[in-house]
């Protein structure tokens, strides 16, 4: 049977210990002592009937307060699937510890109180699976007993967390109306709720997709120690990251690049041929090389990134709050390095998702910033890899964890919120002297009245092969047959002329949305809707293209697809190249990708088909 590992979240007494407990219980995955030590500790403390909560709630203090304060683990399993339980706190004080419990998980069940609808920490809670790719997510209105099993409370719930859900990163997400402490939808269907058509949650447990998350292409294998026990033998144990090797095969060291050929695998007592993910192993080498705790070992022609700068998500851990400048010690794995915190980008407000300026970082805020490390690291960006993208901070004075991050790339100078978004790309371009501007001979609006719409912007991000431009074309015909006034300017087109100077480094590929982002300006002003399907992997540059059009005329779309389904379909052959090392800077495997935080529109391609994105568009223009 496979493991599904999957947290519990939600804000204080949405009933998450007793969601867990009514699931072990009305699963039958509770031995008779264990029943019977709950039943007594519930007849102490008062409770009519059996307090299913207990089971999970193991401190003193939990049972004494009557809420979760550290993460708690259970484990139990059914004829179709074993199962890891994280019950992590849903006070706000204590979110550090779901990000704890979450960050292995792969399935999330974000708890709300059908009497309070959609609070704070609902949110939050949903945001930091979105921002930990946990890629399924379970909305479980509970208390339905208290609210009369109301179809209309369970729908007004669902619109609303709709809604702040279509501004997250998470490919699969449902809602199920249950009563943790009756047990209505929880393992059996309910009688009492005839209007909900949908899978109870042990079902939907049972039969969600696992493993889709780990992945199985770039090879990672990050050193753990070092066997020598004779002359003979020297091997490097590990855990097998992602991806996979076999015997023979031309690998890398990083981060001193030293490059060797694996001569054997050892696990236990065999020698196998290959090596997968998740599978421990010890790897021998054809060359004596130097090799230590924390390098790892990567395929010759699959490299991660390997930078002493890096832009990171951080979710603040600690009481005392964090300011730019102070020194602390980052784990990644077995890899420890000093690293500083150089400045906070932005921070970000979970309730709108809007970004704010900062100067200093409080418990449990969550930000994007940017760190230096004293020596370079190997890294993948945490949207590719969950196992080589994250890490940890510890402040070196107390020897404690203080915060959480997820990369996202190599740091690219990101301007900080209240600065100029441009500053970057304007700083860097040579700019024409002696010409003065004078406007267009005729004015925009007056092409507007003429054409009968108003002229708008629909940039289409997202990496090659998610179907944006296929999606742009079909997009444009409909709005030309509409009698619409169009433009499409595609990334490809333009490389094989206006841009057909620039190559791939991080400056050109900026200064190619920069030309884009002009070029879409003057058609704009010429009145037309213009459909812009360019990769433009950085999200500054995307926001200086936003910022050359009036509020509300620029609408960006991320054209979204997991990984395994762009390389899948792989249409130009570009991933397979790219995983060969023969494209150096190949945006989603060996270059960074700036995923949109919140665009007007996102359109998954794994699960969508090309008319319903066609009409999505159709209809965010109107």
């Amino acid at each position: 049977m496979d493991l599904l590992r999957f947290s519990t979240a939600g804000s204080v007494d949405d009933g998450k210990s007793t969601l867990i407990g009514r699931l072990l219980y009305d699963s039958k995955a509770i031995m008779e002592d264990q029943f019977e030590a709950i039943r007594k500790s519930s007849e102490q403390r008062g409770k009519q009937g059996v307090d299913l909560a207990l089971l999970t709630d193991g401190l003193r203090a939990e049972r004494e307060q009557g809420i979760t304060i550290d993460v708690a683990y259970r484990y139990f399993s059914t004829p179709k699937r074993k199962f890891i339980i994280a019950d992590t706190p849903g006070h706000v004080q204590y979110t550090r510890n779901m990000v704890t419990g979450a960050s292995t998980a792969e399935l999330a069940i974000v708890l709300i109180d059908a009497r309070h609808g959609v609070l704070t920490q609902s949110r939050r809670h949903g945001f930091i699976a979105s921002l930990l790719q946990i890629p399924h997510m379970i909305v479980a209105v509970n208390k339905m007993d208290l609210v009369d099993y109301s179809e209309e409370v369970f729908r007004n719930i669902v619109s609303e967390y709709s809604k702040f859900a279509e501004q997250l990163d998470v490919e699969n997400i449902i809602f199920i109306p249950l009563s943790a402490l009756e047990g209505d939808n929880v393992v059996d269907r309910s009688s009492r709720m005839p209007w909900y058509e949908g899978s109870t949650l042990l079902h939907h447990l049972e039969t969600v997709k696992v493993g889709a998350d780990r992945n199985a292409v770039d090879f990672r294998f990050p050193v753990q120690t070092v066997l020598r026990p004779n002359l003979n033998f020297r091997g490097f144990a590990g855990e097998v990251a992602s991806g996979s090797i076999e015997v023979g095969e031309d690998i890398m060291v990083l981060p001193s690049r030293q490059q060797s050929k694996v001569k054997s695998l050892h696990q236990y007592d065999a020698q196998p041929n290959n090596v997968r993910v998740g599978e421990p192993a010890v790897i021998t080498l054809t060359d004596e090389i130097d090799i230590s705790r924390g390098d790892m070992i990567v395929r010759a022609r699959n490299l991660p990134s390997v930078s002493d700068t890096i832009d990171a998500h951080l979710c603040w851990m600690d009481a005392d709050p964090m300011t730019p400048g102070k020194r602390y010690i980052l784990q990644m794995g077995p890899r420890t390095v000093q690293a500083v915190v150089d400045k906070i980008i932005y921070r970000i407000d979970v309730n709108t998702l809007h970004r704010e300026e900062a100067r200093a970082l409080q418990l449990n805020d969550i930000s994007r910033v940017e760190i230096t490390t004293a020596e370079p690291i190997a890294f993948d960006p945490y949207k590719i890899n969950r196992r080589t993208g994250c890490f940890i901070l510890i402040d070196p004075d107390s020897n404690t964890t203080v915060g959480a991050g997820m990369i996202r790339g190599t740091a690219q100078d990101v301007p900080a919120v209240g600065s100029d978004p441009a500053r970057v790309t304007i700083a860097q371009r040579t700019k024409s002297t002696n010409v003065v501007w004078e406007g267009l001979n005729v004015p925009r609006e007056q092409r507007e009245v003429r054409n009968g719409h108003q002229a708008t912007v629909v940039w289409l991000t997202g990496l090659s092969g998610s179907g944006k431009t296929t999606i742009a074309r079909e997009v444009e015909k409909a709005l030309f047959a509409a009698g619409k006034q169009t433009m499409l300017l595609d990334g490809d087109t333009l490389r094989h002329g206006l841009n057909g100077d620039l190559g791939f480094s991080p400056f050109d590929r900026a200064e190619n949305i920069r030309r884009a982002g002009e070029a879409a300006r003057l058609f704009f002003e010429h009145g037309n809707i213009v459909l812009c399907t360019f990769i433009s992997p950085y999200a500054d540059d995307r926001a200086f293209v936003r910022s050359l059009f009036p509020s509300g005329r620029f609408m960006e779309v991320h054209v979204d697809a997991d990984l395994d389904t762009l390389k899948a379909r792989d249409p130009k052959g570009l991933y397979e190249r790219a995983l060969r090392g023969e494209i150096p800077a190949f945006t989603g495997v060996s270059a960074p990708y700036d995923r949109p935080e919140t665009p007007e529109l996102r359109l998954d391609t794994a699960s969508m088909d090309i008319p319903s994105c066609v009409q999505a568009i159709v209809d965010l223009i109107g």
